[in-house]
C-alpha cells in the first residue's frame, strides 16, 4: 500500500491510498487459519482495526479515498466532513452493497432510493410518535419478565453468554410491537424463524466481503445464495401469512367487509387499543389499495431484521461495560431506587423511564463506544466539495461512527467510558455530527425513540433486581464490522441477585 496525494501536494485531490487485494485475501486465509467457521467474523475485525488505523494515518488530512477490488470509497470520521454528507438532501441514496439486502427486506424505509424513500418516510414517521410508542411499554414489561426469570434461572455464580438472551428478548418484543404476534423465541418457539434471520444476514455479510460473489447470477447457483434465498423464502412466508390474518382480524373486528371505507377514514378508530405497526400499516392499506401487502411486508420485515438485532447488540454491550464498573453501576440503581423506592414489582411507566436521565447517559456512551452501526455508507450521485478536495461521482462515501466517536478532540481520552459525557453541562460546545450512533440528517433512524425506550426499559428490568459483573476486560471482547458492531468474542456475566441493605 502507499500513501498519495496529500493536500499540500495536490489541493483538489482527495488523500489516496491504494490497497492491495493481495492484503484482504491475506486476511481471509489468516481468518480461516483461526476459526473455520467464524472466518469472515475474523476478517470483519481485522478489517475494523485496519481501518481505524488509516484514520490514524490521516489523521491530520481528516479524510481519505480507498481504492480496493476497482472501487473507490472516501471515508469521512471527523465531525465536519460528516456532517456535509448526512445533512445533505442530494446525498441520500444508499451504497450499492446495500442491494444485496433487497432480497430480504425489499426496498423499505432502509434501503429505499429517493422517491420511494421519501413517500415512505412521511407515511411512516406518525407511526413512531411518542404517544404511539407509550403503548408498548407493557409488551417491553411483559418480555422484560420473561427474561428476568430465566437470568433467576441461572446456577449461583455461573458465567453466561448474554447475547443470546438478549436476542430472544428483543425479538420477542419487535414480533409483538411490529406484527402484534407473540412468537415466543424466550421459551424456545419460532426458532425456525430465528434462525432463518440469523442465517440470511449472515450470508449478506459474507457476500459483501466476497467480490466473487457480486455478481447476481454466481451468487444465485452458489451453495451460500441457495442457502440465502431458501432462508429469505422462509422469513417472507411467515410474515405473509400474519398479514393475512392481521387483515382478515381487522375486518371481522369492525363486523362487515363493506366498513373497510369507513375503517380507512376513521383515523381514531381502536385508538383505546394497543395497535402494532403492522396494523397501522394495514390502516394506509385500506385508505390506499396501491400500497399492496408486499409494501407493507417489506416495511414489517425492515423494521424487524433492521430493529431487533441492533437493539439486542446495544443493550448486550451496556451490560457488559457497565458491569466492568461498578461506579456507574451503583449510580444506575441509586436512581432506580430513588425512582421505585425499592418496589421491584411495580411496573416500568412513562415518567418512570424520562426520569432515568443517568440511564440513557449510560445508553448514550454505550452507543458512543459500540454505535450499532460503524459504518453508513451512500453513493454519490454528484460531485460535491468537502474541505478542500471534491468527491466525484460514482465513489461510495462511508462515514465511520466507530471512529468518529473515538476522536479525541470531540471525546477526550476517547476509550474510557464515561456516562457523564452526555451530562447537559459537558455537552455544550460540542459539534452536533460528532455523535450520530441513530446517523443524522434527513435520513436519521426513524426508529431511535423505539430503540431508546426499549433498551432503558429492558436494563431497568435488569439493574433493579441483579448485581451483573462481567468476567473479561474491553481488550479481551474484540468487535467485528459487519452490519453491526459485534462481538467476536462471548461476552460472558455473571447476574447476582441484588442484596440491598
Amino acid at each position: 500500500m502507499k500513501k498519495l496525494n496529500h493536500p499540500e501536494i495536490a489541493t483538489n485531490s482527495i488523500p489516496h491510498l491504494t490497497c492491495s487485494p493481495i492484503l484482504f485475501f491475506y486476511s481471509f486465509l489468516l481468518s480461516i487459519v483461526k476459526s473455520i467457521h467464524n472466518g469472515i467474523d475474523y476478517m470483519t475485525c481485522i478489517l475494523l482495526n485496519f481501518l481505524c488505523g488509516l484514520c490514524v494515518l490521516f489523521e491530520k488530512e481528516r479524510i481519505f479515498e480507498l481504492t480496493l477490488f476497482m472501487k473507490t470509497y472516501v471515508f469521512f470520521f471527523k465531525p465536519e466532513t460528516v456532517e456535509v454528507v448526512l445533512s445533505s438532501s442530494n446525498l441520500i441514496d444508499k451504497a450499492g452493497f446495500y442491494n444485496f439486502g433487497h432480497p430480504l427486506v425489499g426496498t423499505g424505509l432502509i434501503t429505499s432510493s429517493r422517491k420511494k424513500w421519501q413517500y415512505r418516510r412521511k407515511l411512516l414517521t406518525p407511526t413512531f410518535h411518542f404517544r404511539i410508542l407509550e403503548d408498548f411499554l407493557p409488551v417491553f414489561s411483559y418480555h422484560s419478565h420473561i427474561l428476568i426469570s430465566r437470568l433467576r434461572e441461572l446456577e449461583k455464580d455461573s458465567w453466561i453468554d448474554v447475547v443470546p438472551l438478549i436476542n430472544y428478548c428483543t425479538l420477542d418484543i419487535i414480533c409483538e410491537t411490529a406484527m402484534g404476534v407473540k412468537i415466543n423465541a424466550q421459551t424456545g418457539e419460532g426458532k425456525d424463524y430465528v434462525e432463518a434471520i440469523h442465517e440470511a444476514s449472515a450470508i449478506i455479510v459474507s457476500r459483501v466481503l466476497s467480490p466473487w460473489l457480486h455478481p447476481h447470477f454466481l451468487f444465485r447457483i452458489s451453495p451460500s445464495g441457495r442457502q440465502f434465498y431458501k432462508k429469505v423464502d422462509l422469513v417472507h412466508s411467515i410474515t405473509r401469512k400474519v398479514i393475512k390474518q392481521k387483515k382478515s382480524e381487522m375486518i371481522e373486528n369492525n363486523k362487515q367487509i363493506q366498513k373497510v371505507g369507513q375503517i380507512a377514514n376513521d383515523v381514531t378508530l381502536n385508538t383505546k387499543h394497543r395497535r402494532a405497526f403492522l396494523e397501522l400499516l394495514l390502516e394506509h392499506h385500506f385508505k390506499d389499495p396501491s400500497f399492496t401487502e408486499d409494501d407493507i411486508r417489506e416495511e414489517v420485515d425492515t423494521f424487524m431484521i433492521a430493529g431487533y438485532d441492533s437493539t439486542a447488540i446495544a443493550i448486550s454491550w451496556a451490560l457488559y461495560l457497565v458491569g466492568l464498573y461498578k461506579h456507574v453501576q451503583d449510580k444506575i440503581q441509586e436512581e432506580l431506587d430513588e425512582i421505585f423506592k425499592g418496589d421491584d414489582e411495580r411496573e416500568i411507566e412513562r415518567n418512570d423511564l424520562l426520569r432515568m436521565k443517568y440511564l440513557e447517559c449510560v445508553i448514550k456512551e454505550t452507543l458512543r463506544l459500540y454505535p450499532s452501526a460503524p459504518f453508513i455508507a451512500r453513493e454519490v450521485k454528484e460531485n460535491f466539495k468537502v474541505l478542500n478536495y471534491e468527491v466525484k461521482k460514482g465513489t461510495d462515501c462511508f462515514i465511520f461512527p466507530y471512529r468518529l466517536h473515538r476522536d479525541p478532540e470531540s471525546f477526550p481520552d476517547p476509550e474510557k467510558f464515561d456516562p457523564e459525557r452526555f451530562f447537559p453541562e459537558n455537552l455544550t460546545g460540542r459539534h452536533p455530527y460528532a455523535y450520530v450512533p441513530f446517523s443524522a440528517g434527513p435520513r436519521n433512524c426513524l426508529g431511535q425513540k423505539y430503540a431508546i425506550l426499549e433498551q432503558k426499559s429492558v436494563l431497568a428490568h435488569i439493574f433493579r433486581i441483579f448485581e451483573v459483573t462481567s468476567r473479561d476486560p474491553r481488550d479481551k471482547v474484540n468487535v467485528t464490522a459487519s452490519f453491526l458492531s459485534r462481538n467476536l468474542e462471548p461476552i460472558m456475566l455473571r447476574f447476582t441477585p441484588r442484596n440491598r441493605r
